[in-house]
């Protein structure tokens, strides 16, 4: 397993911690998310999906594996989510810049 960076490891522990600040801060200013087709733009967007599909729901973390993606900066982790949301174990497709997380796309 590739070691987590820390943008990726913060994204973890600040869900697992309930802690929406340390959440958005993991992602730059104009970050994008996609969650099964449903977009998402900038930290205002992170924020927003975060309150309505991640600590909003309670989500809990917990890291299978974490691997080299196809693109420079590029890492697929997979993680087993639980909550009052979704529950279940898939890939994420993050891409990083200077740091921090500048592209998410969870899509299974």
């Amino acid at each position: 397993m590739t070691t987590l960076p820390s943008a990726i490891q913060a994204f973890i522990d600040a869900t697992n911690n309930g802690d929406t600040d340390a959440f958005v801060a993991a992602f730059t200013t104009d970050a994008y998310l996609n969650d099964w087709g449903r977009e998402f733009h900038g930290r205002d967007g992170v924020r927003s999906w975060d309150r309505t599909d991640n600590i909003g729901k309670q989500s809990h973390f917990e890291l299978v594996s974490a691997e080299p993606g196809e693109a420079t900066g590029a890492f697929v982790v997979t993680l087993t989510v639980s909550g009052n949301g979704y529950n279940g174990t898939g890939p994420m497709v993050f891409e990083l810049r200077d740091g921090l997380i500048s592209s998410l796309i969870i899509s299974g």
